[in-house]
Formats: structure tokens, C-alpha cells, sequence
């Protein structure tokens, strides 16, 4: 397992690597099912990115270097570990258009707040809904 999730980071570290050194050529980056608990630094250095794709990880807090990203419209966050999401900043994103996190175990308070106070489209699944099996 230890292995495994060594060699995932690795992946992840590489592929961030080169999003960043190329520019702006790459607006989407795919990061889902390599066992992440959370983003290195260098994320957030991408300035051009569009969407990302964290479904299928280990994250149990919202990558919050994802909301500094000007341009960002898509994040799926689907099948992760989060309780809690950053409401306000994510509100605050202008360029923002999904978030999807089903299959979070989100808190109550997320499911009541976020609705008033987002204009983007938040995906949920009913409270206590479980994950497809793989």
C-alpha cells in the first residue's frame, strides 16, 4: 500500500511538473484515483487551468489552493473523504461553474448553507448515499 501511494505522488508530482512548465498549454489536469489526501504548492501556480479532475482520492479537506485559480470553471471532487467546504471562497471564484462532490460525506451545514450562496452548479448526493461500487 505504502508503495503504491508513493508511487501515485510520484505520478502526481510529474504531471503537475509539466502542467506548470508548459505554460498554459494544458487547461485541464486529471489527478483522479492515485490516492491523494491532498495538492502540492505548485498547483496553484497554475494560473490558466480550467478544470481538474481529484475524483476517486483520499482528500478529507478541500484542496483550498484551488480557490486562488482565476480561471477555474470545473472541479470534481467526487468519491473523496470531505466534510467541509469552503462556501464562501468558492462563491467568490468568478470563472467557477461546477463543483462536484458527490459521494462526500458532507457536513449538514454545507448542504444548507451553500445553496443560497452559490451561483455555480454544486453536485451532492442525498445525505448518506454511498458510493458505486469500483
Amino acid at each position: 500500500m505504502l508503495k503504491k501511494m508513493g508511487e501515485a505522488v510520484a505520478r502526481v508530482a510529474r504531471k503537475v511538473n509539466e502542467t506548470v512548465e508548459s505554460g498554459s498549454d494544458t487547461l485541464e489536469l486529471h489527478l483522479e484515483g492515485n490516492f491523494l489526501h491532498r495538492l502540492p504548492n505548485e498547483v496553484s501556480t497554475l494560473q490558466h487551468l480550467k478544470a481538474i479532475d481529484l475524483s476517486r482520492n483520499k482528500f478529507r479537506d478541500f484542496p483550498e489552493q484551488l480557490t486562488t485559480l482565476p480561471v477555474l470553471e470545473t472541479i470534481s471532487l467526487e468519491e473523496n473523504e470531505i466534510v467541509d467546504v469552503p462556501v464562501e471562497k468558492l462563491a467568490a471564484m468568478p470563472a467557477l461553474r461546477c463543483v462536484n462532490l458527490r459521494f462526500n460525506p458532507l457536513s449538514a451545514e454545507v448542504r444548507v448553507i451553500a445553496p443560497p450562496l452559490i451561483k455555480f452548479d454544486l453536485l451532492m448526493s442525498p445525505e448518506g448515499a454511498r458510493a458505486p461500487p469500483p
